[in-house]
């Protein structure tokens, strides 16, 4: 899911709605170019129970990796 360009609460808001489309056990990615905007997204999953299996960093954008709980 590309978040670019988005500022919080957006991508936070658009990973929150693609989890409840996806089943358990999958994994979404989710890519964002603001440093709140990661923050904000691994936080709001773990406390929503989830798996951030990845965070990548590259030329100023995050790939986050989410399992679904």
């Amino acid at each position: 899911m590309d978040a670019r360009g988005k500022t919080c609460p957006w991508p936070v808001l658009l990973t929150s709605e693609k989890l409840k489309t996806i089943d358990s056990g999958a994994l979404i990615e989710v890519i964002v170019d603001y440093p709140p905007a990661k923050e904000n997204v691994v936080r709001f999953a773990e406390m929503k129970g989830h798996v951030v299996v990845d965070v990548k960093e590259e030329n100023g954008q995050w790939r986050i990796i989410i399992k679904k709980s």
